[in-house]
């Protein structure tokens, strides 16, 4: 059997590293995973790219935001924070698909796609992933609003590298989740 690198660095590290015998996407790995957790009696259930975008402190900062009660769900928020390395291209791509959301779900969030994100138990529970690719990113805005969770962003800084933007960043990729988007609304 063939294990990706990031799967043997991740156990390496001392990760529990749950694998579908087919590649079944982001989404529905993210749903195995949050399952997982949840079967270990998890309080907290964080979510975030592996291809190291994101920072470990900025995760923790959002656990803090969780631990006051007030929220079920905390979003990380490049905008709000800061990118690096980010093409104008990107931005202006992720700023559309932010105002479709914000149409689309009533949320006002100012960063759609970001994949730090920290959910309580409770919400992780009720948050059932069905999108088994990138389209699952849109889909737990969705359901955040439809399930009526209380949400609320905080600041995160993306580091984009040459790497990250060859672990899928490409433009291409939002076509594809629009259409899986329309695709699934038709079949509701």
């Amino acid at each position: 059997m063939f294990i990706g690198q990031d799967s043997i660095n991740a156990r390496n590290a001392g990760a529990t590293v749950c694998r579908h015998p087919v590649n079944l996407g982001q989404g529905a790995a993210l749903q195995t995973g949050i399952d997982y957790a949840l079967s270990r009696g998890a309080d907290h259930i964080v979510t975030f790219d592996a291809d190291g975008q994101h920072r470990p402190i900025d995760a923790a900062d959002m656990v803090k935001i969780l631990d006051s009660g007030r929220f079920d769900v905390v979003l990380a928020s490049r905008f709000l924070g800061h990118t690096v390395g980010m093409q104008l291209s990107k931005r202006l791509l992720l700023k559309l698909a932010t105002l479709y959301t914000r149409v689309t779900t009533g949320l006002e969030i100012s960063d759609t796609h970001n994949g730090l994100r920290v959910f309580s138990a409770n919400a992780a529970r009720k948050i059932r992933i069905r999108q088994n690719r990138m389209a699952h990113a849109s889909e737990i805005l969705e359901l955040i609003s439809k399930l009526g969770l209380r949400y609320t962003e905080a600041p995160c800084t993306i580091i984009y590298t040459d790497y990250s933007m060859a672990k899928g960043q490409r433009m291409v990729g939002a076509v594809s989740i629009l259409k899986d988007l329309l695709v699934r609304r038709m079949y509701r």
